[in-house]
């Protein structure tokens, strides 16, 4: 069975905020990827090792991005702090807070990425990942019950058996809401601050082909009282349309 291993070369360029109402220019991403061909099916050989490749393909592509193009874009006043990011070509639409930018772009592997994330230097944001999936896989109940993704997710990131020990991974909760699984975790590399991530993960269908998005928003522990709020009701206000 092939594997998938993923690296990311992030240029990040200033663009617009929520507040701007408007988009200049995009951040650009450069993925260097070994990956098979083609999505897995559950009607292939082998189920249990293609759902877990799935599952740590869109989460480890959703830590790695922080950017994206789609010229389809709307921004709407949603509160004091708040502003929607509306997307109809991806069908989707977020709160995000007015203070931050946004970066839109496209990338071979990925049918879209964007990030939000403050002005001032930090290794907060929040990114939103659409991938597509085979036929087979038509709800989130088609990669198991959520405890059973959420595990799947969270060990095949934590590297802390290793040695030397890598990054350790942690799952702190998950539950299923409204065709979403919601999934908390932290990640820590050896010598580094640890990060806490909480993500959303869905699926949508034009009829024709099965997506699934991944929004994940994520926050060093340093950085708690200052974006903790803001991200997780960034995830949580992530709603298809």
């Amino acid at each position: 069975m092939a594997s998938i291993s993923w690296f990311s070369c992030l240029h990040i360029r200033p663009t617009a905020t929520a507040g701007d109402k408007g988009l200049s220019s995009p951040i650009t991403v450069e993925h260097h990827k070994t990956r098979p061909q083609n999505l897995p099916s559950s009607s292939e050989e082998g189920l249990a090792i293609n759902r877990r490749q799935l599952i740590l393909y869109t989460s480890t592509a959703a830590i790695a991005a922080s950017s994206t193009d789609s010229n389809a874009l709307a921004l709407n006043d949603v509160s004091e702090d708040f502003s929607i990011y509306a997307d109809d070509e991806n069908k989707f639409k977020i709160d995000i807070p007015q203070e931050w930018q946004i970066g839109t772009g496209e990338s071979a592997g990925f049918k879209s990425l964007t990030a939000f994330y403050p002005k001032e230097q930090s290794n907060s944001n929040v990114s939103v990942v659409i991938t597509g999936v085979g036929p087979d896989f038509t709800k989130m109940e088609s990669f198991g019950k959520v405890e059973e993704f959420a595990d799947t997710l969270v060990s095949g990131l934590d590297r802390s058996w290793k040695k030397p020990p890598g990054v350790a991974a942690k799952l702190i909760d998950c539950k299923s809401s409204k065709g979403f699984y919601f999934i908390e975790y932290t990640l820590q590399s050896p010598g580094e601050g640890r990060k806490h991530l909480y993500s959303a993960i869905g699926m949508l269908t034009n009829g024709w082909y099965n997506r699934l998005y991944t929004v994940t928003g994520q926050y060093g522990e340093e950085e708690t009282d200052k974006y903790a709020s803001k991200i997780q009701k960034a995830v949580r206000s992530f709603k298809l349309i």
